[in-house]
């Protein structure tokens, strides 16, 4: 069976939120339209920003899931990326903490949408 291979989020302005994540991820897009933006993450696989259904991406609408991260090395590395994404203004939802799979912390992009940075399982 196949694996899933895109991972999509809803955003408000593809080009605010391409400039936010391939500042954030340290990454560049592999295509771009002026709805849609995609980022090869892994051989095959995409995270992809749509701004086909924003309506859903406003900042007070409840999220259920999350983009992950997870950083190789000790749980002072969860720690150091969290200092180097507050200092570039972003804003944090939950700050860094212990839980039941490490260190962990939740930030937010300008839409909303949340991003848990974790240990490498």
């Amino acid at each position: 069976m196949p694996a899933p291979n895109l991972f999509l989020v809803y955003v408000r302005d593809a080009e605010a939120a391409t400039a936010f994540y391939g500042d954030l991820f340290e990454i560049e897009p592999t295509f771009t339209s002026p709805r849609y933006v995609a980022f090869e993450v892994a051989p095959g696989v995409l995270f992809a920003l749509w701004t086909g259904r924003n309506e859903h991406a406003v900042p007070g609408t409840a999220r259920t899931s999350e983009v992950g991260l997870m950083v190789p090395g000790p749980a002072a590395a969860v720690d150091e990326t969290f200092s180097k994404w507050t200092a570039k203004g972003v804003q944090a939802v939950e700050e860094p903490h212990d839980d039941v799979f490490g260190r962990t912390f939740v930030v937010t992009d300008p839409d909303g949408n949340l991003i848990r940075v974790s240990p490498v399982d």
